[in-house]
């Protein structure tokens, strides 16, 4: 276990009241790390708190809108107060409210968009990768998508704020890294949650989805949160920069 030990790490993750957010808080501490969960609202966090508190585990639950640099500043305030530090921040909600066309995103949009997906993930960084960098140790992981990786055919803007991530956590593993700071990014590609219900919940709609899949399935939330206590632990101490793609072999193949 030793590989993937994070007792003494604390852990702060966005967008963490369900789905893969959830699947990672539960997951890191499991492998021993504290847990600020964090999402817009306040209760499910809570639900997510109480879980990881029946298994003898630490978590403290605060909401933040990401899309607000005074909630950003106030969770990273509010998580060290409760557990002193942050070792690992996992950036992993994100907004997609625009299903269609690029030449339909207004400018507003745009911002929106790329405000809630990129620049939230900045705000994380900037506020938390300095501490990491005085201890010579600390981890930062964006959850990205597929999505970013080829183009869609109605969640392009989402698509073009993901391709970002991927060059945030390049460019900043270039920068921190000769502070041992560590930063990737996870490109899922279709996972059980709330996001794809529609898909997993027709049998027709699935069975077509996963035809494509090498795995001849969809993703589950704990396939990603794997991956992210692999990252944040010493097993993935010499990989930064990286672009981690689970995805079920969907983007090996040529199927359309």
């Amino acid at each position: 276990m030793r590989l993937f030990d994070l007792k003494g790490k604390v852990a702060v993750v966005t967008g963490g009241s369900k789905g893969i957010g959830r699947a990672i808080c539960l997951a890191m501490a499991e492998h021993g790390a504290s847990v600020v969960v964090s999402s817009r609202k306040l209760e499910p966090c809570e639900g997510v708190v109480r879980e990881i508190e029946a298994k003898g585990g630490k978590a403290k639950a605060i909401a933040c809108n990401i899309g607000y640099r005074e909630q950003v500043e106030a969770l990273v305030e509010g998580s060290r107060a409760a557990f002193g530090k942050i070792d690992i921040m996992v950036c992993n909600a994100a907004i997609n409210p625009h299903a269609g066309p690029m030449s339909e995103v207004t400018d507003s949009l745009f911002d929106k968009v790329m405000g809630s997906n990129v620049r939230s993930n900045l705000w994380l960084a900037n506020l938390t990768v300095p501490e990491m960098a005085e201890r010579k140790d600390g981890v930062v992981i964006i959850i990205s998508s597929i999505a970013g990786l080829r183009g869609a055919g109605s969640i392009g803007l989402y698509g073009v704020s993901k391709a970002a991530d991927f060059q945030l956590a390049r460019q900043l593993a270039t920068e921190w890294g000769p502070s041992n700071v560590r930063v990737n990014s996870i490109a899922p590609g279709l996972v059980r949650t709330d996001f794809a219900r529609y898909l997993w919940e027709n049998p027709e709609l699935y069975e077509k989805a996963i035809a494509g899949y090498p795995l001849r399935r969809i993703g589950e939330p704990d396939d990603i949160a794997g991956i992210a206590v692999m990252l944040a632990s010493p097993a993935g101490n010499f990989i930064t920069g990286q672009v981690i793609v689970a995805d079920g072999g969907a983007t090996i193949t040529s199927w359309r």
